[in-house]
């Protein structure tokens, strides 16, 4: 997905616009962004509301504000220190599978404020599960809810080609023969 569409340029997307962002945000400041197609640094007014980071060209920001710009934080994967990867103090960057986004605070203390909020707001507001997919831990196999497009049919199946699809190393295995066991399901006399 590229970063006009994930990051809402330049319309700010129909799952935005119902955010009050001009109310109690979770965190709000000056960062300073690079931008998209021309990579100049701009400083911006960047508010934090219910998984969505929002900025605007002042700090005076009201409900007849138009943001700039604003990044969905629930489809970001990682949020980290950059300094070494643009060589410049206080950066961070923000991360999706197939993009990133470069920030400049003004020192290492908001630098790591935004990197825990934002983390925090991913945590909260990222999919573990897709819609498309069920994940049944006691039969250690995947079941789904609805049809499954093909890209997430074959991380589903293992990958393509894959001939042993296992299940996730991080959920503990069922003891061999109990009900929660494949192999034993598949065995009538056991």
């Amino acid at each position: 997905m590229a970063i006009a569409s994930l990051f809402g340029f330049p319309n700010i997307p129909e799952e935005s616009k119902h955010i009050e962002f001009w109310k109690d945000p979770e965190r709000s400041g000056w960062l300073t962004k690079q931008g998209e197609y021309i990579k100049t640094w701009r400083r911006r007014w960047f508010v934090l509301k219910e998984g969505h980071m929002f900025w605007f060209k002042d700090d005076k920001v009201t409900k007849d504000s138009q943001p700039r710009g604003v990044i969905n934080v629930g489809r970001c994967l990682t949020i980290k220190g950059a300094e070494d990867v643009i060589n410049r103090a206080h950066a961070f960057e923000l991360s999706t599978s197939n993009d990133t986004l470069f920030f400049i605070a003004d020192s290492d203390k908001e630098k790591e404020d935004w990197i825990n909020s934002v983390g925090r707001a991913i945590v909260r507001h990222s999919r573990s599960v897709t819609d498309y997919e069920v994940l049944d831990y006691d039969c250690r196999s995947h079941t789904r809810a609805a049809p499954t497009p093909p890209s997430t049919a074959a991380a589903v199946a293992g990958g393509a080609g894959a001939s042993d699809p296992s299940p996730d190393p991080s959920v503990p295995k069922a003891e061999e023969g109990s009900p929660g066991d494949a192999n034993a399901a598949a065995d009538p006399s056991g």
